[in-house]
């Protein structure tokens, strides 16, 4: 894995900036990533000129990641209550249909 103690603020600013729009192409994962990665460059290191925007990148990946979290739980809940009510359709979406349902 690289280590940001090697980049140079910019380069850290860059690959922030990457994770931060990689994950509007519904990859909700990097932005878990880059907020777990670039946390401590963000809060806990001495500012430097770059700091407030990366902060600002982290604190939205993760706030992206929270808003993905609960559409997915809330898609997955509504799913499993209502895939018998659905009809075909809820069949045709489910990938192994359990048993004893009709």
């Amino acid at each position: 894995m690289v280590t940001l103690a090697k980049k140079s603020p910019e380069q850290r600013l860059n690959i922030c900036r990457k994770y931060y729009l990689a994950g509007f192409l519904f990859l909700p994962f990097l932005w878990l990533i880059n907020a777990i990665w670039f946390y401590k460059q963000a809060f806990r290191v001495e500012p430097y000129p770059e700091q407030t925007q990366i902060r600002k990148y982290v604190i939205r990946s993760a706030i992206g990641t929270v808003i993905w979290l609960i559409i997915i739980i809330a898609w997955n809940i509504t799913f499993q209550l209502l895939r018998t009510k659905i009809g075909p359709i809820g069949d045709f979406l489910t990938f192994v249909i359990p048993r004893g349902y009709y």
